[in-house]
């Protein structure tokens, strides 16, 4: 049976998160997390995954442990969470201090026509990540929750954290990032303080 969905618009959400980023590093998941990202600024510590369906969290997770006096956050969407379900598995196990995970969660698949998602037919991903041993865990239904979420993203202790943020399903507008992976990958490096060759 379909659920009910929130009303926060996906784009002030992101853009409240990233208020006062910092140097936090983020890696936002397929299609519209990373327009979401993008739409909020442009950055060289933000590294947009366009086609790694199911990747975000494992990705977020590699950087989080490679960077760890660096917070690390992973913006994306329920179906794309939903593909990589398994990898909240490991986040639990490896324990990084330093990784949020941000679900923007409209109960349908977006990027493929608007069916409704496991999460839209009653599968809460905050349950399923605390079942997988995440300890810090919330679901987000208003900005002051945005904004609670938003604070705690600096800290470097007390991940991992999952967020699922209940984000309307209306349509937005694209805004779409750089394309080119070669591009992006070096000036995340670059940005990270690494030769590029």
């Amino acid at each position: 049976m379909a659920q009910e969905f929130g009303s926060l618009d996906r784009r002030a959400a992101v853009k409240a998160l990233l208020a006062d980023r910092g140097d936090l590093l983020v890696v936002s998941g397929l299609g519209s997390s990373s327009y979401d990202l993008f739409d909020a600024g442009d950055h060289a510590g933000n590294f947009y995954l366009w086609g790694a369906m199911g990747g975000a969290a494992m990705v977020g997770l590699g950087l989080a442990l490679a960077q760890p006096q660096r917070p690390v956050l992973v913006i994306t969407g329920d179906g794309e969470q939903l593909m990589g379900i398994g990898s909240l598995l490991t986040v639990a196990v490896k324990k990084p201090g330093n990784l949020s995970i941000a679900v923007l969660d409209n109960g349908h698949f977006g990027e493929t026509g608007m069916q409704m998602s496991h999460s839209g037919l009653g599968a809460k991903l905050e349950v399923i990540a605390q079942g997988a041993g995440i300890t810090d865990v919330t679901e987000i239904a208003d900005m002051k929750g945005i904004d609670a979420f938003g604070a705690a993203l600096k800290d470097l202790r007390g991940g991992p954290r999952l967020a699922r943020i209940r984000i309307s399903s209306g349509e937005v507008e694209r805004a779409l990032p750089p394309r080119d992976g070669t591009y992006l990958k070096n000036r995340f490096r670059a940005h990270l303080g690494f030769a590029v060759t």
